[in-house]
């Protein structure tokens, strides 16, 4: 092999060199742009069952215009269409996800998954037999008009799903006051004490009767003696 070939060998495999260099971290980077974050973008706790949170996630899309396609008691599905321009379309797809967290507590996971589509348009023509030369093929005017998804990715920005969750919490079913504890069977048997009655009033004593005022007992006149009489009776006689 000539030096001359060997000068030019080298330059070429440095290109190569280059260019794997390149891809690979390319690829790196797309892989980096994932990073696992434990920030709660996509996730919310509400202090509900699985079931009432996807029925609330469900009112929330309706209420937006969305079209609900799948709504269980564990997940709902709805799309809605935007036409930012004439030849251009994009469609938004909300998936919920509803999991039982404790007791009375459920978490739910929203992701948004957002197409583009772009208008493309193919000319057609048409075959046109002409005697001995057969079919020709000439072109017309006409044009078939197709939309071909030219984007997917999904949906990142926090205060879209930040907007969402906040909805949501509007349809969530209002909490019911606490009913009062029932007593129990034994409380519930016991007599309740009646009524205290007051005790009447003392009847005051009636005054003592006057005692009855001594009345004298009469004293028997004595008849004075017969002899007595006539002495007197002699004495008072003139003579």
């Amino acid at each position: 092999m000539s030096a001359s070939s060997n000068v030019l060998a080298f330059p070429a495999l440095m290109l190569v060199a280059i260019g794997l260099s390149g891809c690979f971290a390319r690829k790196q980077d797309n892989l980096v742009k994932e990073t696992f974050n434990s920030d709660n973008t996509y996730s919310r706790s509400y202090p509900v069952q699985p079931g009432q949170a996807c029925e609330s996630a469900r009112r929330a899309l309706l209420s937006q215009g969305y079209v609900v396609a799948k709504a269980t008691a564990d997940a709902v599905e709805g799309t809605k269409n935007f036409q930012p321009n004439q030849d251009s379309h994009e469609q938004l797809e909300l998936r919920v996800s509803c999991v039982a967290h404790g007791q009375d507590e459920s978490w739910v996971f929203v992701s948004a998954l957002q197409d583009r589509y772009a208008l493309k348009k193919s000319a057609t023509s048409a075959s046109v037999g002409v005697g001995v030369l057969g079919s020709v093929s000439l072109p017309v005017g006409s044009s078939d008009d197709s939309l071909v998804r030219v984007a997917s990715s999904t949906v990142q920005d926090g205060d879209f799903y930040k907007r969402f969750f906040e909805l949501m919490a509007q349809y969530l079913p209002k909490a019911k006051p606490a009913a009062p504890p029932e007593p129990s069977p034994a409380a519930a048997a016991k007599p309740e004490p009646a009524a205290a009655v007051p005790a009447p009033a003392p009847t005051p004593a009636p005054a003592p009767a006057p005692a009855p005022a001594a009345v004298p007992t009469p004293v028997a006149e004595v008849a004075p003696a017969p002899a007595a009489a006539a002495a007197v009776s002699d004495s008072t006689t003139p003579r």
